[in-house]
């Protein structure tokens, strides 16, 4: 396993303890590292897997810091561009609670892979023993220029044959690069040109609908109430509009309030002709996690899929039943830790997935 993923990473800068933005500047943030693609990488390389990250980075000491983080993680730094052009992107994230629902404000503008090109980088080099590359609809959307090198990137991992998963994360603040179009037709235009060349597709409960204009009947994401069966409508519908597509990843977020979210998820495989979900009861039901007292939900989705193509890519967790069980477990974990990042470890998913969701202290 040689999981390759592109995109942008981020400064990201919080207030601590439930403060909101407005009250903590002038005063201070607490400051990490962020950003989909190199969530899930990060999600790998704890679990066991060997991961790598692609991307264009301005030529500072903020790279030199972020480099030097990857190395604690175990992810494959070698691979970023550091760049003469653009800066380095930051977002702010305000967490919610209880009935106040969370923030993001992004300053990532003009960013170094924003403003890239495709002949930045030595594809050869970039998908050198790569068995697996990961992208998502949050670079595309950034930058007409960041569109185009996604979709090359996607383009020259079909010609070495290496399978290709998409998590489709629609991010309306992002995709207004193109006079005159809505954001939502602006994703799908877009969104709909890459997804030809993905064998995984990864969604949440609303992602296929705005980013393909696939909709799950019945469901109404902002009242917290899904159909969970209309989600087996959606893969059929992606797979018969994508031929290309092998499978098809939905998690499924019930929101309550901020602070508690029932969470699970689906994975239907074209080549079984059926879906299956988790997590479930003793009698095969279909039954969430209830998440009842949220850390943080940033980067939830991301250690999805990071979790499921370390699975996909592990024979004894590869089968969908086990696949699914097991991202599921690790990305309600994600909702624990504070900050991007996913530090669970394989062990820790696998012990939820068995029952050992109690949280007594392991001595």
């Amino acid at each position: 396993m040689r999981v390759v993923t592109f995109g942008e990473v981020m400064l990201r800068l919080a207030p601590q303890n439930h403060l909101r933005v407005r009250q903590s500047i002038p005063g201070s943030l607490e400051s990490t590292f962020g950003g989909g693609e190199l969530n899930v990488a990060v999600s790998i390389a704890f679990q066991g897997g060997t991961s790598a990250f692609v991307t264009a980075s301005p030529d500072n000491s903020i790279t030199d810091c972020l480099i030097q983080e990857m190395g604690k993680t175990g992810v494959d730094a070698s691979l970023i561009h550091r760049s003469s052009e653009g800066r380095f992107g930051i977002y702010f994230v305000e967490t919610g609670a209880n009935q106040r629902g969370g923030t993001v404000t992004y300053d990532r503008e003009f960013s170094s892979i924003a403003v890239a090109t495709p002949d930045l980088f030595d594809w050869d080099q970039v998908f050198e023993g790569a068995t697996w590359f990961h992208i998502t609809g949050i670079t595309p959307a950034i930058s007409q220029s960041a569109a185009q090198l996604s979709l090359k990137a996607l383009q020259e991992a079909q010609q070495r044959n290496v399978t290709v998963s998409c998590d489709l994360n629609f991010r309306k603040k992002l995709w207004n690069w193109k006079a005159n179009s809505k954001p939502i037709d602006l994703a799908r235009e877009t969104m709909q040109s890459l997804v030809p060349y993905v064998d995984l597709v990864i969604a949440n409960e609303e992602d296929a609908d705005l980013s393909l204009g696939i909709r799950a009947p019945e469901s109404d994401v902002e009242a917290g109430e899904l159909n969970v069966e209309g989600y087996r409508s959606v893969a059929k519908q992606i797979i018969e509009q994508y031929p290309n597509v092998k499978q098809v990843a939905i998690t499924l977020r019930e929101s309550l309030s901020a602070s508690h979210n029932n969470w699970g998820a689906m994975l239907y495989d074209q080549r079984q002709q059926q879906a299956v979900f988790a997590p479930c009861d003793a009698a095969g039901n279909y039954a969430s996690y209830q998440i009842r007292n949220i850390v943080d939900r940033v980067g939830a989705g991301d250690s999805f899929a990071g979790a499921l193509i370390y699975a996909l890519n592990t024979p004894e967790l590869a089968a969908p039943e086990t696949a699914i069980r097991y991202a599921v477990a690790a990305s309600c974990l994600k909702h624990s830790i504070q900050g991007d990042f996913n530090y669970s470890t394989r062990s820790e998913i696998e012990a939820l997935m068995s029952g050992g969701g109690s949280g007594r202290v392991q001595r």
